[in-house]
This record gives structure tokens, sequence and C-alpha cells, in this order.
């Protein structure tokens, strides 16, 4: 594997999960929309792919608020029946399906490795089902209680959107992460996700590497007008990116 001649200005990748490490074939959206369907919540396909990434207690919230045509009301109890179904449905799905990484995640993750370059891995789903994604995948292994990783861990960190004030598009998955690791400059960190509101997030955080994903849940197409400084075509071209910079 072909390293950089010098040592590359980056202290720091943070990835997305599903659709960016993890391969999703749209199941988490289908998922969302059986349990928004049996809980009596009314959303299109397109609806919620526009909300991949984000909290999803807080897409429920969004989606209620609207179905209620009442921006101050009480939706406590709708969102708690959706979010238990949901979180019943997923949890499910994971624990009976094959989870895999996607096309050259582990590659990449070899290539950063080489470098000494640590890997956080940030999420919308809340820590249970992640943890589930994570032991499927063998990643869950060499974390700590604070799933925190060694230099030889797969990941050296992984951070959920229930562990921190609020989830996408808010930057504080990315900040927690960049504290962490005791990293200031927002130029030395590459943020990288499949979703608009990864982007969003990365812009909320001052990234300038905010790198979109285009093989995950959005097309070039669809990440096109949202904030980035580079899209790829998959994490294959991660490793000649960071040569390049």
């Amino acid at each position: 594997m072909k390293l950089p001649s010098t040592k590359p200005p980056v202290q720091l990748v943070i990835f997305d999960m599903a659709g960016t490490t993890v391969a999703d074939e749209h199941e988490v959206e289908a998922c969302f929309a059986q349990a928004a369907a049996e809980t009596g919540l009314t959303v299109s396909a397109e609806r919620i792919l526009a909300m991949q990434g984000m909290g999803k207690r807080h897409v429920f919230d969004l989606l209620w608020r609207e179905q209620l045509a009442h921006p101050t009301a009480d939706t406590t109890r709708y969102v708690e029946r959706s979010y238990q179904r949901f979180t019943e449905v997923l949890e499910d799905h994971y624990r009976n399906n094959p989870v895999h990484p996607t096309d050259g995640c582990l590659e990449t993750f070899a290539f950063l490795h080489l470098l000494k370059i640590p890997i956080a891995l940030t999420t919308g789903f809340y820590r249970s089902v992640t943890n589930i994604i994570l032991g499927q995948l063998g990643w869950l292994d060499d974390l700590n209680e604070r799933f925190e990783g060694t230099e030889e861990s797969v990941i050296q960190l992984s951070v959920t959107s229930d562990e921190v004030e609020e989830g996408r598009p808010r930057p504080f998955m990315i900040q927690k992460a960049m504290q962490h690791f005791g990293v200031t400059d927002t130029q030395a960190v590459i943020n990288i996700g499949d979703t608009p509101s990864d982007l969003l997030s990365g812009q909320a955080a001052g990234i300038w590497y905010n790198l979109g994903l285009t093989n995950g849940t959005h097309t070039r197409q669809q990440l096109e007008p949202y904030p980035h400084y580079h899209l790829l075509n998959s994490l294959t071209e991660l490793p000649e990116f960071i040569r390049s910079i």
C-alpha cells in the first residue's frame, strides 16, 4: 500500500456508519417506514430519505409535529410510541441479518492505521443498536466501556446521537470526537458521510475537509447542493484524497 511521502495534515477521520462504513440497502428507511405506518404516522419514502443520518427520536418529533399541524403540540406520547416500535424493528433486523462493511472500508481503515490516524465513527443511531451492529462486524471487541479503542483496534472511538446534547445536523458528535483525541484544528479533520445531515453537521463543526460519499443512501445529485469540500464515489478513493492534501 503506497503511503504519502510526507505525513498528511490529517489528525482524525470521522466516519458515519450506515451507508458510509456499514453497507445499507435502505434497510434503515424500511424499518423507519414500517414503524411509522404501524403507529399512525404518514410519511413518504422521499421524506424519510431526506432525514437519514439524523437522530431518529428527533425525526419522529419533527414528523409528528408536521402531521398534527401544531408546532407547539405535546407530541411526547406519539413520538415515544413510534420511536419504541422503530427500535424494536431495527434491532430485530440487525440481530437477524448479516452486516457488512462498505466497499473499500476495511482497506481505507488499514491505510489510516498505517499512518496512525485515528478513526472515529459517529451515527444517528442510539447506543444499543450501534453495539449490535459493531458486534456483528467484530468492531466492538477491542473497545472499552466508554467505546474507546487503542491504536490496534479496528476503530478508535464510537459516538452515538444519544450520547451528546443533540445529534445531526448539529456538530456535537464531531466535537466530542475531536475533544477525545485532543484535536483542535478543524482543518486537520476529515468528516465523511453519505447524507445531507452528515454534511450539514460537518459544516456546523467548521470541518474543512467535509466529504460526501455518493455510493451510500444518497446520490451525487442529491448531495451536490449541500456544503462539502469534495464528493467521493466510494471509500476506495479516500486514501488517494489523503495523499493529495
